[in-house]
């Protein structure tokens, strides 16, 4: 009894530990390789800054591949949500401006993820498709908006949030660590989180036992926006600027760490720790390539080679689920 028990908690959390391997040999050899720059202050804190925006949009990426879809606007979402923010900023110089363009952003990200979810659940377009449309539309109005100009010149109380600390920790990485927290917590410990997972794994059964598909759809690209949208409160904010193309190679990358770290491309499979993990080993690899003074073209072959291996190496595995 104790060891079938042993056998499913181990089977459960496979590719958990597998990941969590992955990260300790990473963290040994370029330690080594770097003959100890990598552990150093200044190394783990530039690590500390960087995580967070992949991250939250990592996070955004994964609710809809859950249910089996995919958001090709996260980007473009960022940019826009990015770029209505520094509108408010630079133009009102009122004390209440803050507050007002971080609501006006988010609010701004939500009706993308309105429009998203209304096309995808009610009119049924294959969300490859319905995203894609949305990113090309996004991405013409934060171009027709801005004119291909950076807005930039923010206030130090908005800059605080992608630059400044709390007991030492960066602010914009707890951030990243309490929105983690709260995905997980709404999809291991919610009703709609298990639907989500019900219907990545089993659409026909799920409409049977009487969920709404549509509604769940609708809300998880509603909420992928959302995601997309603190990503942005991030980017803007420890860049000090705002523009219509940013971040345009992070499309990609956050499919990778999905699908790295647990994710089913079909849905149904997928856990946040595994996320979680994926952007850390991801983050370690990009940080010890710099010190190693490694191309940046290498590292990007060298996630492409990742992914084509953590499919086929999926593909194997979900037949033994």
């Amino acid at each position: 009894m104790l060891n079938s028990k042993l056998s499913q908690l181990y089977t459960r959390n496979l590719e958990i530990v597998i990941l969590t391997l992955i990260l300790s040999f990473l963290l040994v050899s370029m330690t080594l390789l770097t003959g100890g720059k990598f552990l150093k202050l200044n190394s783990l804190e530039a690590m500390a800054f960087q995580m967070p925006l992949l991250g939250l949009l990592t996070l955004a990426q994964l609710i809809p591949m859950l249910t089996g879809g995919i958001d090709l606007s996260i980007i473009s979402t960022a940019n826009l949500s990015g770029i209505i923010t520094a509108l408010i900023l630079t133009n009102i110089k009122a004390w209440y401006n803050v507050p007002l363009a971080i609501l006006l952003g988010l609010f701004s990200a939500l009706l993308v993820g309105i429009f998203n979810g209304f096309i995808i659940s009610f009119i049924e377009v294959p969300p490859i498709i319905g995203t894609l449309g949305s990113m090309i539309l996004i991405k013409g109005i934060s171009l027709a908006i801005t004119k291909g100009y950076v807005i930039s010149g923010f206030p130090d109380s908005f800059l605080f949030i992608g630059n400044g600390y709390i007991l030492g920790v960066p602010v914009s990485f707890i951030i990243f660590i309490l929105f983690s927290l709260l995905m997980a917590l709404i999809l291991y410990k919610t009703s709609f989180g298990i639907c989500i997972y019900m219907l990545g794994s089993n659409p026909l059964a799920t409409l049977f036992s009487g969920i709404n598909n549509k509604s769940l759809l609708f809300k998880s690209y509603l909420i992928s926006s959302f995601l997309s949208g603190v990503a942005s409160l991030v980017m803007i904010s420890r860049f000090n600027a705002a523009q219509a193309d940013y971040g345009g190679s992070f499309l990609l990358l956050t499919v990778l760490i999905c699908v790295l770290g647990g994710v089913s491309p079909s849905g149904g499979f997928g856990r946040v720790l595994g996320v979680f993990i994926a952007v850390t080993i991801l983050q370690i690899v990009g940080t010890g390539f710099n010190l190693l003074g490694l191309s940046s073209h290498l590292s990007n072959a060298l996630w492409g080679i990742i992914l084509i291996l953590v499919i086929i190496l999926n593909r194997f595995y979900s037949k033994t689920r």
